[in-house]
């Protein structure tokens, strides 16, 4: 029978620990492993030379330790860097390791509608894929429709471990609310609205659903549900502010404070200043003439929230997601083509003060509308409609986008996807760019019988319906600068 002394530890065979490695290089390794020595041995052992190898290499192995443990730390608290690997990496480690990123930026909940998590991946407005360009092509016109690349930049919404501290709170909101009246077209409204959630932010506010002042212009009474979906708006913001749909009865009879009176490029600072005890005393704060008022130099966990809103939160509601799909299918089916926005509506001539370039009668016709509502004339009163289009101010005519289009290399055969609403003079106005482009295209020409009915006379559900047409071109062309411009660009922190 074996005696006990001679069976093996198991834990003897296992590969050493990291920590033990670490000792095991080390020169003291001899204090632990040493083989049995005779008294006088031990004797020779503590040596002045022994003992400053001793401490220095345990001097050594703590600084190690510590630098370890700061990394550590650091690596945890700042975000990480955002990764220029292409979405579609089949590796899958970079994989999971985006999905554990965009976790923490915007806490993935549970989407009703289709079973999935409604994280920031999923929630993008992605345009169709792009098409090949083939045919006979001379050089100019390849370069005229080739796509720029992306220089491997993408969108980075990994916000810092203070702004995911506070989110804790600040998504649980239910004493102070903030209230937005949106006005004007659906660009300025998806400014405001976009702007709302910051401030809300920013006040540390519950959000109750933005409300759309009826335009006088164009007579749309669309509410936000018509135009934007709900459900996503809140589900994406959930982790960054309490998004309501509306008052609870708690605050219906509260003193409501209506601020429309804001200056311009106001800061985190100013808002918080001017509104922050003000709103923790009423419990309700209602702005109005939101638009373009908050600064646009933003601290950096603000502005990704500003980009999380424009690009991921604000979704179209299903109708209008799916028919604008249907018509840029319907455009991309042929191949590619061209968006221009163009601003040609009566509105836009009675605004700007600029000559239409359709002769003298148009022009006493904008003329006379602009001297009976002068309030609808932007800005710079004292300049002449001369002045005013020599300075850049004044959207292109029918002709202008003619000569700039064929300068850019744009082939007479392309065909072009007219965003915008009715043309002041119809075709008229629209002659002089037919005959250099004559494959041009509408909505009402796309749309089947029936399709657009529901959104006669909302301004907004058309102009939705645009973007997403413009959204999947393969190029766009604004006439004048504005906001359906700036709402193409793609947000990259």
């Amino acid at each position: 029978m074996a005696r006990a002394r001679n069976i093996k530890n198991s834990f003897i065979t296992q590969t050493p620990s990291p920590l033990f490695q670490l000792f095991s290089i080390s020169p003291f390794t001899s204090l632990f492993l040493s083989p049995k020595k005779s008294p006088r041995s031990h004797q020779r052992l503590f040596t002045s030379q022994n003992f400053a190898i001793f401490f220095l290499s345990l001097l050594l192995t703590f600084t190690f330790l510590g630098v370890s443990v700061l990394n550590f730390i650091q690596s945890y608290q700042d975000p990480p860097p955002c990764s220029l690997i292409s979405p579609s990496s089949q590796n899958p480690l970079s994989s999971n390791s985006a999905m554990l990123f965009a976790s923490l930026a915007s806490s993935n909940t549970y989407n009703e509608d289709d079973h999935e998590p409604a994280g920031l991946a999923n929630s993008v407005l992605v345009p169709l894929p792009a098409q090949l360009v083939a045919g006979n092509l001379s050089k100019e016109e390849r370069e005229f429709w080739q796509q720029p690349g992306s220089e491997g930049y993408k969108p980075c919404l990994d916000f810092s471990l203070a702004y995911r501290r506070k989110s804790a709170k600040i998504s649980k909101e239910k004493r102070k609310f903030f209230v937005v009246v949106a006005s004007g077209g659906l660009n300025q409204q998806r400014n405001q609205i976009v702007d709302a959630v910051v401030i809300a932010r920013i006040l540390e506010a519950a959000l109750v659903v933005p409300l759309l002042q009826v335009n006088l212009i164009w007579g749309d009474e669309s509410e936000f549900s018509d135009i934007f979906n709900v459900k996503h708006f809140k589900r994406t913001l959930q982790a960054d502010v309490r998004v309501v749909s509306s008052l609870p009865s708690t605050h219906l009879m509260s003193r409501q404070s209506i601020e429309n009176q804001l200056p311009y490029n106001i800061s985190p600072f100013w808002i918080r200043a001017r509104f922050f005890k003000q709103l923790n005393e009423e419990g309700v704060l209602v702005l109005k003439g939101l638009d373009s008022k908050l600064s646009k130099n933003l601290p950096p966990d603000l502005q990704k929230l500003r980009c999380k809103v424009a690009f991921h939160a604000l979704r179209f509601a299903a109708p209008i997601q799916e028919l604008g799909n249907r018509l840029a299918r319907r455009m991309w089916i042929e191949g590619p083509y061209i968006a221009l926005h163009l601003r040609m509506e009566k509105d836009v001539w009675v605004r700007t003060g600029c000559l239409t370039g359709l002769g003298l009668e148009y022009d006493e016709i904008i003329a006379k509308i602009r001297e009976s509502q002068p309030e609808y004339l932007t800005g710079k009163l004292n300049m002449s409609h001369i002045q005013r289009r020599l300075a850049g101010l004044c959207p292109l005519t029918a002709s202008e986008i003619a000569r700039f289009l064929k300068a850019l290399g744009a082939p007479s055969s392309a065909r072009i996807y007219i965003a915008g609403g009715e043309p002041f003079g119809g075709h008229q106005a629209l002659q002089p760019l037919a005959a250099e482009f004559p494959n041009l295209v509408t909505k009402e020409m796309l749309a089947q019988e029936g399709e657009l009915s529901p959104y006669v006379n909302r301004s907004s559900s058309l102009a939705a319906i645009d973007y997403i047409v413009s959204l999947n071109s393969n190029v766009f062309v604004p006439s004048h600068g504005g906001n359906m411009g700036r709402a193409m660009q793609v947000c990259v922190i």
